[in-house]
């Protein structure tokens, strides 16, 4: 007993359908992780100089990762009223050095 041509076009019909709510998903996700980065752009502009902002591109292109994790800290930070706005280039050279140490404090060396 093989399978109708009616059932066969149905699966197609339900794996189309299937693939077209996924695109949806992944376009509907793409579009909220670029408001989102829209809106963590505009607020960097806020709290950071000219010179900080560019000192943070810099570090995005070397380590994106980490520049992500920082820009997110840095609006923490200013939001609970823990630094003064605007950040400077010397301030955020500060906050880079104390991230660095307390790494280097951290690192676990086997003998």
């Amino acid at each position: 007993m093989g399978v109708s041509e009616e059932e066969l076009e149905e699966i197609r019909r339900r794996k189309l359908a299937e693939l077209q709510q996924r695109l949806l998903q992944e376009q509907e996700a793409a579009e909220a992780q670029k408001r989102f980065e829209i809106q963590k752009q505009a607020i960097l502009r806020r709290i950071l100089t000219p010179e900080a902002r560019q000192r943070l591109a810099n570090l995005k292109i070397v380590k994106p990762e980490f520049a992500s994790q920082l820009e997110i800290q840095l609006i923490q930070i200013a939001q609970q009223g823990r630094i003064s706005i605007p950040i400077d280039d010397e301030q955020l050279k500060e906050i880079l050095r104390r991230l660095q140490t307390s790494k280097r404090e951290i690192q676990i060396r086997r003998i």
